[in-house]
């Protein structure tokens, strides 16, 4: 019997390598479609932005009204150069549409990436981003919080018969660095576990090093937040001093496991994830057997 091999046509398009493997124009070219890919959602939800502008503009000021209204002095938000109207929402829609768009350029980091990671970097790879957005996120609500009662702070150091003109373009500034500030210091327990997880550091070089990581983090805290005040400084260490605590805890959890399994006979940077369980399980069924 005969047997037929199909040509490839023209239009067809090459099947991709099952390990992910490309040569340096067909990588060039994935780069390229995964950059326009998400420069075009950041630029549609920035045109989105910027036709809701009015909307967000009102929500960035509801913490400077808020605190304006709690100390009960004059002070107003104001444009001090002439291009300012138009620069301030152009600066608001590109904000709008980074933020709107993360989930699109996320994603679209995340698939040209993954074709060079084995199965279990991947896993260790999307534990990661899952657990880093809530945590930004966590801390960006936390920022949120404490705007207007930091503004409220500052605020009662002025003379009482002074009034406040504060430019918008420096509101902004000083609104983007709080935020960015606490979303990545909520950031820190998932560093401090992807560097254990890669063998990088263990459980008791954290615990030896505690004293120095706590006088870190206040230190962090007091030159990174905009305010610079105690309040800031107390409610960015205090969460981040605790989430180092639990991020020490699982770094335990996770040595212990690692040393079980080497005990088990199976290489470190052999095992994934699946493999740990797998030989845990058989190392518990051996210890049942010799009682």
């Amino acid at each position: 019997m005969a047997t037929v091999i199909g040509r490839r046509g023209k239009g067809s398009k090459p099947e991709r390598d099952p390990e992910g493997r490309m040569t340096l124009t067909e990588h060039l070219r994935e780069l390229r479609n995964r950059v326009l890919k998400a420069a075009l959602a950041v630029v549609a939800f920035g045109v989105l932005g910027f036709v809701f502008r009015d909307q967000i503009f009102n929500f960035l000021v509801d913490p400077f009204i808020e605190a304006t209204e709690q100390t009960g002095r004059d002070a107003d938000l104001n444009f001090r150069e002439m291009m300012d109207p138009l620069v301030v929402p152009l600066r608001i829609a590109m904000l709008t549409g980074l933020v709107l768009g993360a989930p699109v350029w996320i994603y679209q980091l995340w698939a040209f990436v993954t074709p060079a990671l084995y199965r279990n970097e991947k896993k260790w790879a999307l534990a990661v981003v899952g657990a880093a957005v809530p945590m930004f996120g966590l801390g960006v609500l936390l920022a949120i919080w404490l705007m207007p009662r930091a503004m409220v702070f500052m605020q009662n150091f002025a003379p009482d018969n002074a009034s406040m003109l504060v430019d918008f373009s420096s509101y902004l500034s000083f609104a983007i660095r709080l935020v960015l500030v606490f979303g990545i210091g909520f950031l820190l327990p998932i560093f401090v576990i992807l560097l254990n997880a890669v063998g990088v550091l263990r459980h008791e070089t954290l615990g030896a090093a505690r004293r120095w990581v706590i006088v870190g983090i206040f230190a962090f805290g007091a030159i990174a937040t905009p305010t610079g005040d105690p309040l800031s400084l107390m409610v960015l260490a205090t969460p981040m001093w605790l989430l180092f605590e639990v991020a020490v805890l699982v770094c335990r959890f996770m040595d212990k496991r690692r040393d079980r399994v080497a005990g088990a006979g199976l290489a470190d940077d052999e095992a994934t994830p699946d493999d740990m369980l797998d030989q845990l399980g058989r190392v518990d069924d051996d210890d049942d057997r010799r009682r």
